[in-house]
C-alpha cells in the first residue's frame, strides 16, 4: 500500500496530535490537531482535483475493481484489508499509468477505470475525495495505539473503501441514527438559559447568550477521552454506555472533521444529557484552569466575561446537568400547563468554527448587575413538584429601552473600575470542593449548598394526591417526613402531624440524603390571600448544625417567588423563634389581619411571625453574592487607600487672615470619599438650637434602650475598651457639653451621638444586648432629629 499512496509516509501523522481524543490531562479544547489534519487533507484534495483527467483516472484505478473480460474478481491492488504492519517511510510512491499491469490480476489498470471514463467531473472529484480519506484513515489505523479507537478507524476505512468500489455514498450502518438522545445538549442549554435567565434585561441576557455559545462551541470541538482512559479514571461508571457514545462521536463528529466524505454532525446537536454528564466535570475543570493560566493573555474586554461570569455560568449549569429533577431535560419543557407550545425562539446555536476559549463571536457588553446583585439568576430547579407537566417560572415581559437605562446614582462606582476589581478577585481554581475546607466565616448554608451541587442532598416539593395514581417513592418520603416531624416536635400530637402531612392541600419541601428523608418544611399555600402558612419545619437531630435548615428555607422562598406568593406566616414556639429570626421572620406582620384571620389556626403559647419575600433576591445564592460584594468592597477600599496615601501641603490661607474656608476646598478631602452631609435646617439662633438639642437629648436618655450609654464606660467593667476605642462618648458627657454650649451646630451634636453607637458596635459582638440597644436607640434618635427638622425626612 506504500506505493502510490497519496500521503507521504514521512509527513507528520495525526496520531496523538489531534485525531486521537485527548485524555483529561491533554485538554483538547481548541482541536488544533484535528484542524491541522483537516487543512492538510483539504489542500491535497484541491491539488488532486485540479489535476488532468488522466491523472485522476490513474489515482482511482488502483482502488477500483477490474472490468476486464473473463469475470475478473480483482478489487484493485490497494487491498481492502490493510496489512498488520505499517508501510515503511523510505518507500516512495512510484508513478503509475493506465498501461501498467495491475499488481493483483495482471490486467492493465485501464481495465479498472473503463466504467469511470464517462462519469461527470463532479462525481470523479467526489470519488477522489474518498480516496484521500481512505489513505488518511489507513495511516491513522497504524498510528493509533488505543484498541477501541483503532477498531473504529478500521471500520470506517473499510466503509470508504467499499464506497469507492460501488461508487456509492458512504452510509454508516448503525442501529440508531442521529440524534441519539432528546433533548440535545444544545436544546438543553437553550432551555437552561430560558429557565434561569428569561427574567433578566436584554443586556444581561446577551451576556448569558455569549457564554452559552462559548460553552457549546467548546463541546463541539472537545476531544473525548478513550474508554480505556476513562476506566482508569472512573471505575464505577457506565462503561458500556460511554463506549457506545464514544464510538458514535468518532463516527459522526470527530473523524468527519478531516474526512469530509462522511456526514458530519455537531456534538451538541446529536448527543444529550448522558454524554454531557460524562464529560462535564473534567471539561469544566480544564476550562477554568485554562482561563486562569491565560488570564494575562485575555483581551481586557473579555477578562471579566471569562474570569467572573463563565465560572458562575458553569456552576449553575452543573447543578442542572447532575440534578435528577432538572426541568431543562424534559421533553415537554416548552409545553404549557394546558399542553400548548410556548413559542420560544432558539436562543443559542454553536458557531461552526474553532475558536479559543476567550473568543466571542459578537461584541459583549457586560452589565454591572452581573457582578453581584442580580447574577447568578434565581435558582429553583431542584425544587420541583412531581407533576406530569412541570410548572415553570413565567418569563417576565421584555423591558422597554428606556426602562433598561438605569439612572446613575450619585456615588456609583464606574463600571470599568468594578470590572477591573472583579477580574482581580475572580480565581476559577479557587472553587471549594470539600465542605471540610470551609472557613469559620463561611455562610451558614455554604456546606449544604456544596453538598447539593455534588448530589449528596436533594430537595423536592411533594404532596399527597387523591386524583393521581399513588407514587410509591413519594409516599415513602411522606412517611419519612411524618417520622421526622414527630421525633423533632414531641409536643405536637402525632395524629395531627400525620393528618397535615398527608393532607392534599398541604405540600412539603423535603430534604433527601442518601435516598432517605432527613428534614422538611410542611406548608399550605393561600394564593387568593397572598400568603403561605408554614406548619412544620424540622431537620433530624443527627443532621443539624450543617446549614440544612437555612438552605431548606432558601429553597422554599425561591419556590414561592416562582409561584408569585411573597409572604410567609407561621406560629413559632419558644425554641423556633431564633431560627425564624435568622431566616428573615419578624413579629412585624406585613399581611393585613383581614387576609389571614380565619384561614390559619391559632396556637397557644406560640408567636405569630411573618416574612416578606423580595422577588429580586436569588435566595439560594444570596450568601455567595454578599460574600462577593464584601470582597469587591474590600478591594475598592484597598485601592482607595493606595490612592490617598499622599501628603498634601498645609493650608497657608489662615496666615493671610482667612477665618473660614469650605471643607471641600481642603486639598485631598474629596479624594478620601468625603461628601457633604445631607441638607437640613440649621438653626442660627443659639438659644433655639440649645432648646431643641436639649429636648432631643432628654428623649434619648429616657428611652428604654439608653441604659448602657448613660455614663462613661468603666475600665473595670470593660477590659481593653480604651485601647480599642480612641474617642469614647456617652450621654452624660454630651449633657455636660450641651450645658457648656459646646454644640454650636447640629452637626457637632449628631457626630457625638453617632460616636456612641459606632463605638458600641465596634467593641461588642452583634449578638450582644449592648449591640441591639445601640441599633434601636440610633433608630429612635434619628426619628427625633427628623421630627425636629434638623435633617430631611
Amino acid at each position: 500500500m506504500a506505493d502510490g499512496a497519496g500521503i507521504q509516509q514521512g509527513s507528520p501523522a495525526i496520531g496523538a496530535a489531534g485525531l486521537v481524543p485527548a485524555g483529561p490531562g491533554a485538554g483538547g479544547t481548541e482541536g488544533s490537531g484535528t484542524a491541522g489534519g483537516s487543512a492538510r487533507i483539504a489542500v491535497k484534495k484541491a491539488q488532486l482535483r485540479s489535476s488532468p483527467r488522466p491523472k485522476k483516472l490513474e489515482k482511482l484505478a488502483v482502488y477500483s475493481s477490474c472490468k476486464a473480460e473473463g469475470a475478473c474478481k480483482c478489487n484493485g491492488w490497494k487491498s481492502q484489508n490493510p496489512p498488520p504492519t505499517p508501510p515503511r517511510t523510505d518507500q516512495q510512491s512510484s508513478a503509475v499509468n493506465l498501461q501498467e499491469p495491475c499488481r493483483s490480476c495482471s490486467h492493465t489498470l485501464g481495465d479498472h477505470v473503463t466504467h469511470l471514463e464517462n462519469i461527470s467531473e463532479e462525481e470523479m472529484n467526489r470519488l477522489l475525495g474518498i480516496v484521500l480519506d481512505v489513505e488518511y484513515l489507513y495511516t491513522c489505523v497504524h498510528k493509533e495505539e488505543d484498541a477501541d479507537t483503532k477498531q473504529v478507524y478500521f471500520s470506517l476505512f473499510k466503509l470508504l473503501r467499499k464506497s469507492i468500489l460501488q461508487m456509492g455514498k458512504p452510509m454508516l450502518e448503525a442501529q440508531e441514527s442521529p440524534p441519539f438522545e432528546r433533548p440535545s445538549i444544545e436544546q438543553g442549554v437553550n432551555n437552561f438559559v430560558q429557565y434561569k435567565f428569561s427574567h433578566l434585561p436584554s443586556k444581561e441576557r446577551q451576556t448569558i447568550t455569549e457564554l452559552s455559545k462559548m460553552f457549546l462551541n467548546q463541546i463541539n470541538y472537545w476531544q473525548l477521552e478513550t474508554p480505556s482512559q476513562r476506566r482508569q479514571r472512573v471505575s464505577s461508571d457506565d462503561a458500556a454506555g460511554y463506549k457506545a457514545n464514544y464510538t458514535r462521536w468518532l463516527c459522526y463528529c470527530n473523524v468527519p472533521q478531516f474526512c469530509d466524505s462522511l456526514p458530519r454532525y455537531q456534538t451538541t446537536q446529536i448527543f444529550g444529557r448522558t454524554l454531557l454528564r460524562s464529560v462535564f466535570t473534567v471539561m469544566r475543570k480544564q476550562l477554568l484552569e485554562q482561563a486562569r493560566q491565560e488570564k494575562d493573555k485575555l483581551p481586557p474586554e473579555k477578562r471579566t466575561l471569562i474570569l467572573t461570569h463563565f465560572p458562575k455560568f458553569l456552576s449553575m449549569l452543573e447543578e442542572e446537568v447532575y440534578s435528577h429533577n432538572s426541568p431543562i431535560w424534559s421533553q415537554d419543557f416548552l409545553a404549557g400547563v394546558s399542553g400548548g407550545q410556548i413559542p420560544v425562539h432558539t436562543v443559542i446555536s454553536a458557531p461552526p468554527v474553532v475558536i479559543p476559549l476567550y473568543y466571542s463571536p459578537s461584541p459583549v457588553s457586560v452589565d454591572p448587575s452581573m457582578c453581584g446583585s442580580v447574577s447568578p439568576a434565581r435558582k429553583a430547579a431542584s425544587v420541583l413538584e412531581p407533576s406530569p407537566v412541570g410548572e415553570k417560572r413565567k418569563p417576565t415581559e421584555p423591558l422597554h429601552h428606556e426602562e433598561n437605562k438605569r439612572p446613575r446614582v450619585l456615588g456609583d462606582i464606574p463600571m470599568d473600575l468594578i470590572n477591573e476589581v472583579m477580574a482581580t478577585i475572580a480565581d476559577p481554581a479557587a472553587i471549594p470542593e470539600q465542605t471540610s475546607l470551609l472557613s469559620a466565616h463561611s455562610a451558614r448554608d455554604e456546606a449544604a449548598r456544596l453538598e447539593e451541587r455534588r448530589g449528596v442532598i436533594e430537595f423536592h416539593v411533594i404532596g399527597n394526591s387523591l386524583n393521581q395514581k399513588p407514587n410509591k417513592r413519594i409516599l415513602m418520603w411522606l412517611v419519612g417526613l411524618q417520622n421526622v416531624f414527630s421525633h423533632q416536635l414531641p409536643r405536637m400530637p402525632k395524629e395531627y402531624i400525620t393528618r397535615l402531612v398527608f393532607d392534599p392541600k398541604h405540600k412539603t419541601l423535603s430534604l433527601i440524603k442518601d435516598g432517605r428523608v432527613i428534614g422538611g418544611i410542611c406548608f399550605r399555600m393561600f394564593p387568593s390571600q397572598g400568603f403561605t402558612e408554614i406548619v412544620f419545619c424540622a431537620v433530624t437531630s443527627n443532621e443539624q448544625v450543617k446549614g440544612y435548615g437555612t438552605h431548606l428555607m432558601n429553597h422554599l422562598k425561591e419556590y414561592h417567588i416562582k409561584h408569585e406568593i411573597l409572604n410567609f406566616l407561621t406560629y413559632a414556639d419558644e425554641y423556633a423563634i431564633g431560627y425564624f429570626k435568622k431566616q428573615g421572620f419578624s413579629k412585624d406582620i406585613k399581611v393585613p389581619k383581614a387576609k389571614y384571620v380565619g384561614y390559619i389556626k391559632d396556637y397557644e403559647g406560640a408567636t405569630l411571625m411573618g416574612c416578606e419575600l423580595n422577588p429580586s433576591i436569588p435566595y439560594t445564592e444570596f450568601s455567595v453574592i454578599i460574600k462577593k460584594q464584601k470582597e469587591i468592597i474590600k478591594k475598592l477600599i484597598e485601592r482607595k487607600q493606595a490612592q490617598i496615601r499622599k501628603v498634601y501641603p498645609g493650608l497657608s490661607c489662615f496666615k493671610e487672615g482667612v477665618r473660614q474656608i469650605p471643607i471641600e476646598s481642603i486639598p485631598g478631602i474629596r479624594e478620601t470619599g468625603w461628601k457633604p452631609v445631607g441638607k437640613g435646617k440649621e438653626l442660627k439662633d443659639p438659644d433655639q438650637l440649645y432648646s431643641t438639642l436639649k429636648t432631643i437629648l432628654q428623649h434619648v436618655k429616657m428611652h428604654q434602650n439608653a441604659w448602657p450609654f448613660m455614663e462613661p464606660v468603666k475600665k473595670t467593667e470593660a477590659p481593653g475598651y480604651y485601647q480599642s476605642i480612641r474617642f469614647p462618648m456617652d450621654l452624660k458627657t454630651m449633657s455636660e457639653r450641651l450645658k457648656s454650649r459646646y454644640y454650636t451646630t447640629r452637626k457637632l451634636f449628631m457626630a457625638d451621638m453617632q460616636r456612641i453607637f459606632t463605638n458600641c458596635r465596634e467593641y461588642n459582638p452583634p449578638e450582644s444586648e449592648y449591640y441591639k440597644c445601640a441599633n434601636l436607640l440610633e433608630k429612635f434618635f434619628y426619628t427625633k432629629i427628623k421630627e425636629a427638622g434638623l435633617i430631611e425626612k
